[in-house]
């Protein structure tokens, strides 16, 4: 089959060519594409309450030039999506699926457009695997069903001795997760698997890349009788490689390492010096109106921003408080580069996510359940509260609740509650520094404003006073 993207057409002269019965025009008349996919950080998940992931900006967009919505099929394993495409349950399935040989016996491939490499990833401080027969003693892992495991069966032709566990139900970051636990001494993860997790996992690293680079595709259906759908999946994949929103898209998934940076007090201090007086007064007033501490507040825009009114972050939101479009709506701001507004939005939503979370909640532990909120969403906090009272933690406590957000990261978790995957680590880190950052910053304010010690008056009165006797007058 040839994979290469082919010469792009207006979608309007496309239509015009497709029987009523293609699969192009069903999608159209139904106003729907259904779309089978995996839960996980660089397919499809909910983020503050939003759809992401690269497959889901993908096939956002391609919705979009068509004229239709969208429904996902969240599956938790690669079989299932199979399963899927066969039943004709789906249009297609975009779930970061490699093109392989036998695979493509099976199904039918979009044109790629992703290039990545099968990584054999190991924990730092043990010894670093340089080839296939470095993996003879160790425990290796690979999703079940993968193209890793086709790549192993086809090692094994030539190393024998070679052995690996196929995991059912599990996401590339929960194969980490055995690696950085120790439970597996090795685990194969494709490239941009390992980009996006890797902050969560900061002590393991790339041994070696297992065969040659691969690439991701769409998987459709084989039904060579009816290809109007896959054809214009095709060609919207060559307009956005050709016009450089592809190369975008990754940039904005994959260009940096997601997570959250340690708290670093040396820059802290620094910008606390040379930008805090010039926005210290703003978050005053704001805090003011809203009935906040300024200091949190200032906090949560370090936080977010590090007190820059025009940061932008990859993923396209804005501001101090970095704000998305869609919360800046909801607030009010109609512009997000502006200081003030940015504020006044930042508070508005903190001081509405707080109002909302259940009453026997209490301080100081709704304020962090709040900040955890602001950054993952309200969904994601409540699935993490469920977590812990099955698991007989205290759900009305922060310090129990925390310990289970990064569990949202495992599909052993997160396919059990409500919102399924989230980046659950980063929030606890999230929360963690504003408050650093929040007891920095109040005592400095108290340092500021403490009363200065009692002079002693005697260093003011002429020689000749301090002479007299007071106490015979």
């Amino acid at each position: 089959m040839n994979l290469r993207l082919s010469i792009a057409v207006p979608l309007g002269l496309l239509l015009a060519g497709c029987a009523s019965d293609d699969s192009l025009q069903q999608v159209l008349e139904r106003g729907e594409l259904v779309v089978a996919t995996r839960n996980g950080p660089t397919t499809y998940f909910i983020d503050k309450g939003e759809p992401a992931g690269f497959e889901h900006e993908l096939v956002h967009r391609f919705a979009e030039e068509l004229g239709v919505e969208v429904t996902y099929r969240s599956r938790h394993n690669i079989r299932d999506i199979f399963d899927d495409i066969h039943r004709d349950q789906v249009d297609f399935a975009a779930a970061g699926l490699t093109v392989t040989a036998s695979r493509q016996g099976e199904f039918r491939f979009s044109a790629p457009y992703y290039d990545i490499d099968p990584q054999i990833i190991y924990k730092a401080g043990s010894p670093r695997p340089r080839s296939v027969e470095d993996l003879y003693d160790g425990r290796v892992v690979t999703m079940a069903n993968s193209s890793h495991a086709e790549a192993m069966a086809l090692l094994r032709k030539d190393h024998p001795d070679l052995e690996w566990q196929e995991i059912e139900d599990v996401e590339p970051l929960d194969l980490m997760d055995m690696v950085t636990t120790g439970s597996a001494t090795y685990a194969i993860i494709d490239s941009n698997e390992f980009v996006a997790n890797r902050s969560f996992h900061p002590k393991l690293r790339v041994g070696f890349n297992l065969g040659e680079q691969q690439t991701l595709a769409w998987l459709f259906s084989q039904r060579e009788e009816d290809d109007s759908l896959w054809q214009a999946a095709n060609d919207f994949l060559a307009r956005i490689e050709a016009d450089g929103t592809l190369t975008q898209l990754k940039e904005r998934q994959f260009g940096h390492a997601w997570g959250v940076d340690q708290v670093d007090s040396q820059t802290f201090n620094r910008r606390m010096r040379q930008r805090l007086p010039t926005y210290e007064q703003q978050f005053r007033q704001v805090a003011a109106e809203y009935q906040l501490d300024w200091q949190l507040l200032a906090a949560i825009a370090y936080q977010e921003s590090h007190w820059n009114p025009r940061a932008r972050s990859p993923t396209g939101v804005r501001g101090m408080m970095m704000l998305t479009q869609s919360t800046a709506k909801e607030m009010d701001v109609r512009n997000r580069l502006d200081a003030m507004q940015s504020l006044r939005g930042g508070a508005r939503y903190f001081k509405k996510i707080k109002r909302l979370l259940p009453k026997d909640i209490l301080e100081p532990d709704r304020t962090w359940f709040a900040l955890a909120a602001y950054n993952v969403g309200r969904g994601h906090l409540e699935d993490a509260r469920v977590i812990t009272e099955r698991q007989g933690g205290d759900p009305h406590l922060w310090s129990e609740v925390k310990e289970r957000l990064p569990l949202l990261q495992r599909s052993k978790y997160y396919k059990t509650v409500k919102y399924g995957y989230a980046r659950g680590a980063e929030p606890v880190t999230y929360v963690k520094n504003i408050r650093h950052y929040y007891n920095i910053l109040a005592w400095q304010d108290i340092a500021a404003n403490r009363p200065a010690p009692p002079v002693d008056a005697n260093e003011y009165l002429p020689d000749v006073v301090k002479t007299v006797d007071l106490t015979v007058l």
